[in-house]
C-alpha cells in the first residue's frame, strides 16, 4: 500500500514536470514562429541566389580558379578608382596654392592613366569568365544576361574615356578650375595702360615693359603645362587672346579713335579730316611702340616653350583683335577719297608714319601669322605711292588749266597763286622732301626707270614758270587796263615778297627774284600815272592870274574845275574802292603815293582859290572835301576782304583721269614696301 502511493506520487510528480516542460515548449514555439516566417519568405531569394550555381561539384570547382583570375585586375581597378575620389579632398583652391593643386593634379592624371591602361583588360577578364559561365552551364540564362548588361555598361565608360567618365568627371573639372585659375591670373594682372588722349611724340618713343610680372608668367606657364598635356591648349590660346586683345582695346579707347570707323562718304575731301590724319600718326606709333610692342613681348614669354608658330600666331588675333586692321583701313580710306593737291601733302604724312614704323611692323608682324596684316600695309603703302604720284604729276596740267578760269574781279590775289607758292615750298621743306623724293624713287623703280635727281626741282620749278604764264595771260583779261595794273603788281610783289629767303626761291634765284621786285615798281608807277595822276591836271591854275580883276569869271572857271575834279574823284574812288591791295605794305605806300600826288595839290588849290566858292550858295557843290577828308578817304582804298586761302579748284578733263574722284582704277598691282 504504501509502495503504492509512493508510485502515484512519483507519477504525479513526472506529469506535474511534463506539463511545464509542455508550458515552456509552446511558449518557444509561439516565439519561433515569426522567425519561421522570415525563413519562409526570404527562401525565395535564397533559391534565386543560390540557382546560378546549380552545378555538378566538379565544374563548381573548376571555375573558382577563372574567377580568380578575373576578380584580381577588378579588384585593382577598384582601388584606383576609390584612391581616384580620395584625391579629391586633396584638391586644394589653385589661387591659394598652385604648386599643390598641379601636384595633385598630376597624380589624379597618373590614375586616371592607370584606369585607361588597366579598365579595358578587367573588362576583358571579366568578358571571359562570364563566357565560361555561360559555355559550363554554371549559371542560369537570367544570371548571365544581367551580367552582360553590366560588362556592356563598362565598355560605355571606357570607351568615353576623353570625356571623364572613368573617374566621374573628376579630371574634367578639376581642369576646369584650372582654366578659370588662367583666365583669373590674366585678368587681374591685364591693367589698361594709362595715356592721354594726344601722346607727345617723345612718350611714342619708348618701349612698353613686359605688362605682366614674371612670377604671374611663371605660374601661367606652370598652368599651361599641365592644360597642355590634357590637350586644351586651343582653349588657353582662346582665354589668352580673349583678355589681352579687350586690354589692348581699353588701353586704346582713352584716345578717343572713333575717327577710325569714318567712310569715304562721310567726308567730302581730306581737309575736312586733316586734323584726324595728323592724329592717326600720332596714335599709330603709340599703339605700335608701346602696346602691340609689349603683347609681343608677353606672347613669347608665355608660349615661348610652344614653339614660334604658338606665340606668333597668338599675337597675330590679339593684333587684328586689338585695332591695327582699323589703322590700317582708315589709311586705306584716306587713298580712296576725292583727290586734291593737299590730299597729296596727306598722303605723304601717311606714308613718312609707315615708313618711320617699318622696322617695328617687319619685326612685330613680319610671320606669316600676320599675313592679313601684311597684305594690309602692302595694300596702302601701294596706293598711297600711287595716289601721291597721281597727284603730283597732274599739278602742273592743273595749273595750266586754271588759265582758262577768268581772273579775281577785284584785281587780288588768286588762290592758285598763293596755292602754289605755299605749296611748293612745303614740298622742298623738311617735312616733305625726302619723302617725296622718296615716293617718285619707289614709284620710278616699279616702272623700271631711274629716278633723276633734278626731277623733283624741275618739276616745280615748271610749276612756278606755269603760274607766271597764267598771271600774263589773266592779266588779259580784264576790260579796265588799270585794275590789271592793280592785277600785276599785287601778284608780282607776292610771289617776290613770298618767295624771297625760302628754298624755292633760292632755287629760282636772285635775279628772278629782283625781276618780279622791279614788275611791282614798274606796274606801281604805271597805275599811278594812269589814274590817280591824272586828276591834279584838273586842277589847273592856268587863266586864274589873269582874271585878278574880275572875280565872278575867276569863280566860274574855279568852279568848273573843281567840278570835274570831283566828278574824276568820285568816279575813280568809287570804282577802286572794290579792288584790293592785298599785302598791306605795299597797300600803305600804294595809298600814300595817291594821296602825295592828290592831297598837297587840293590843299594848295583850295587856299588859293576856295574863297572864290566859299560865299556862294552853292559852295559845297563844288568846295566838296577838305584835304583830311580826301587822305581819309584815300587811306581807306583797296582794303582785303576776309579771304580763305585754301586749295584751287581741281578741273575735270576730257579724258577724267583727275576728276576729284574715286573711281579711276589702279595700274598693275606692284610690290610695296
Amino acid at each position: 500500500m504504501e509502495k503504492g502511493i509512493e508510485h502515484l506520487v512519483a507519477a504525479r510528480k513526472s506529469l506535474k514536470l511534463s506539463l511545464e516542460k509542455s508550458k515552456g515548449l509552446g511558449s518557444s514555439l509561439d516565439k519561433i514562429g515569426p522567425r519561421l516566417d522570415e525563413i519562409k519568405q526570404t527562401l525565395p531569394s535564397l533559391e534565386a541566389a543560390i540557382r546560378p550555381i546549380r552545378a555538378p561539384k566538379d565544374a563548381l570547382s573548376d571555375v573558382g580558379g577563372h574567377i580568380n583570375r578575373a576578380v584580381v585586375p577588378a579588384t585593382a581597378v577598384l582601388k584606383v578608382f576609390d584612391a581616384i575620389h580620395g584625391l579629391e579632398k586633396s584638391l586644394s583652391d589653385p589661387q591659394s596654392d598652385l604648386p599643390g593643386y598641379l601636384g595633385v593634379l598630376k597624380r589624379l592624371e597618373e590614375a586616371r592613366r592607370f584606369l585607361g591602361e588597366n579598365c579595358g583588360m578587367a573588362i576583358q577578364w571579366l568578358a571571359d569568365i562570364v563566357e565560361y559561365l555561360e559555355d559550363h552551364k554554371v549559371a542560369d540564362g537570367k544570371f548571365i544576361s544581367n551580367l552582360n548588361k553590366a560588362l556592356e555598361h563598362l565598355r560605355e565608360l571606357h570607351s568615353n574615356e576623353e570625356k571623364g567618365c572613368l573617374d566621374g568627371g573628376l579630371l574634367e573639372a578639376a581642369l576646369d578650375r584650372l582654366e578659370n585659375e588662367f583666365r583669373r591670373l590674366l585678368t587681374e594682372n591685364s591693367v589698361p595702360l594709362p595715356m592721354s588722349s594726344s601722346p607727345l611724340p617723345g612718350e611714342q618713343a619708348c618701349i612698353a615693359p613686359s605688362p605682366l610680372p614674371v612670377a604671374v608668367i611663371q605660374k601661367l606657364q606652370a598652368i599651361l603645362g599641365r592644360l597642355i598635356a590634357n590637350k586644351r591648349l586651343d582653349k588657353c590660346i582662346s582665354i589668352y587672346i580673349e583678355v589681352r586683345s579687350s586690354n589692348v582695346r581699353a588701353s586704346l579707347q582713352a584716345l578717343n579713335l572713333d575717327y577710325l570707323e569714318i567712310s569715304v562718304s562721310e567726308f567730302n575731301d581730306v581737309l575736312s579730316i586733316e586734323g584726324h590724319i595728323a592724329q592717326w600718326g600720332r596714335h599709330l606709333e603709340f599703339a605700335v611702340k608701346h602696346l602691340f610692342e609689349a603683347e609681343y613681348k608677353l606672347c613669347n614669354d608665355v608660349f615661348e616653350k610652344l614653339g614660334l608658330d604658338v606665340w606668333m600666331s597668338c599675337f597675330a588675333k590679339i593684333a587684328a583683335q586689338a585695332g591695327i586692321l582699323a589703322f590700317l583701313q582708315f589709311g586705306k580710306t584716306v587713298t580712296e577719297s576725292k583727290k586734291d593737291p593737299i590730299k597729296l601733302l596727306k598722303l605723304l604724312d601717311i606714308f613718312a608714319s609707315l615708313n618711320k614704323l617699318r622696322l617695328d611692323f617687319n619685326r612685330l608682324f613680319g610671320g606669316a601669322a600676320c599675313a592679313e596684316i601684311q597684305n594690309l600695309t602692302r595694300d596702302l603703302i601701294k596706293s598711297v605711292i600711287e595716289g601721291a604720284c597721281e597727284i603730283f604729276w597732274e599739278l602742273l596740267v592743273q595749273v595750266e588749266l586754271q588759265r582758262q578760269t577768268p581772273p579775281p574781279p577785284d584785281g587780288s590775289i588768286p588762290k592758285l597763286v598763293v596755292f602754289i607758292a605755299d605749296y611748293c615750298n612745303k614740298l622742298l621743306g623738311d617735312d616733305y622732301k625726302s619723302i617725296l623724293t622718296q615716293v617718285l624713287v619707289i614709284e620710278r623703280s616699279w616702272k623700271h626707270e631711274k629716278f633723276q635727281e633734278r626731277l623733283l626741282i624741275n618739276e616745280l620749278l615748271n610749276l612756278i614758270r606755269a603760274v607766271e604764264a597764267n598771271l600774263d595771260k589773266w592779266s588779259k583779261g580784264y576790260e579796265d587796263t588799270i585794275l590789271s595794273y592793280i592785277f600785276l603788281m599785287n601778284n608780282h610783289w607776292h610771289l617776290y615778297k613770298h618767295l624771297k629767303g625760302t628754298k624755292l626761291g633760292s632755287l629760282l634765284g636772285e635775279s628772278w627774284l629782283r625781276e618780279h621786285e622791279q614788275y611791282k615798281e614798274y606796274y606801281s608807277a604805271i597805275f599811278l600815272r594812269e589814274s590817280w595822276g591824272k586828276l591834279p591836271a584838273l586842277l589847273s591854275r592856268e587863266g586864274l592870274i589873269l582874271f585878278s580883276g574880275g572875280r565872278a569869271t575867276a569863280r566860274d572857271l574855279v568852279k568848273k574845275r573843281l567840278k570835274a575834279f570831283n566828278e574824276a574823284f568820285d568816279d575813280m574812288y568809287k570804282k577802286q574802292s572794290n579792288w584790293i591791295i592785298v599785302d598791306k605794305d605795299l597797300r600803305d605806300k600804294t595809298c600814300q603815293l595817291i594821296i602825295q600826288a592828290i592831297v598837297p595839290v587840293y590843299r594848295s588849290y583850295m587856299q588859293n582859290y576856295g574863297p572864290l566858292v566859299e560865299q556862294d550858295p552853292s559852295a559845297s557843290k563844288y568846295a566838296k572835301y577838305t584835304a583830311q577828308s580826301l587822305e581819309k578817304m584815300l587811306h581807306s582804298l583797296f582794303q582785303p576782304k576776309p579771304m580763305r586761302h585754301g586749295s584751287f579748284k581741281v578741273v575735270k578733263q576730257p579724258s577724267g583721269k583727275f576728276n576729284n574722284g574715286t573711281t579711276d582704277p589702279y595700274q598693275t598691282p606692284r610690290s610695296g614696301k
